[in-house]
């Protein structure tokens, strides 16, 4: 991470925003399941120590720092959009709208938004997009872990209700094993038709709003 990794929280704090939440998401490249994100508020003594981009951890590292950050953090909020609202208003309306949905249950509400990538979300608080914002700001580093784990547990779960595609192993993205699976099984209800590689099994259409129309 950034040799000062609350260096972003400590120039709000110095402008008088007291709460300033970290918000990230995880699952915007598979091929099935919701796209999920995570607002989290840190305490200014929060230890970073083992923060980092959930990219560049373990999945035992992951549940190690989200147990720790559940366990201090002020507040965190979580935002899920499924499968089906990703078809229709695209991906990256509904990361945006997940991190939106993360923002909005967080309680109390925060006084400022750091937002991973470089688009800013549909809430009307103050807010900095930052690119590459997982690596160089705790916040939202604590952010892409939660919402990491949370997904993952997520893709756990739906391995219980479709055992036949591994869920649990590669939590929906695009494997050799998954699209075997896919070619073997036709996609399932949580799979992506608008995306490549499931889109095929239908016939798609663009509508003029960029969402899905899906004829079987």
């Amino acid at each position: 991470m950034a040799a000062d990794v609350w260096a972003y929280e400590k120039k709000l704090r110095a402008k008088g925003y007291a709460r300033i939440a970290g918000i990230d998401e995880a699952g915007r490249g598979p091929l099935a399941g919701p796209v999920v994100s995570a607002a989290v508020v840190l305490p200014p003594t929060f230890d970073p120590s083992g923060i980092d981009d959930s990219k560049k951890l373990t999945a035992l590292q992951r549940e190690r720092m989200y147990a720790r950050i559940y366990a201090e953090a002020e507040t965190i909020g979580i935002g899920i959009v499924d499968a089906f609202e990703i078809d229709r208003i695209n991906i990256l309306r509904a990361a945006l709208l997940s991190m939106a949905m993360a923002a909005a249950n967080l309680k109390p509400c925060p006084a400022y938004l750091l937002i991973d990538g470089t688009f800013k979300i549909p809430a009307d608080l103050p807010q900095q997009a930052i690119p590459k914002g997982d690596a160089l700001c705790v916040s939202i580093s604590a952010a892409s872990i939660v919402a990491k784990v949370t997904r993952d547990r997520l893709m756990q779960r739906y391995h219980e209700d479709y055992p036949d595609f591994g869920f649990d192993c590669h939590k929906g993205y695009a494997t050799q094993g998954h699209l075997e699976a896919i070619a073997c099984h036709g996609p399932c209800a949580i799979h992506r038709r608008s995306f490549k590689g499931i889109c095929e099994h239908f016939t798609c259409t663009l509508d003029e709003t960029d969402g899905i129309t899906v004829d079987e």
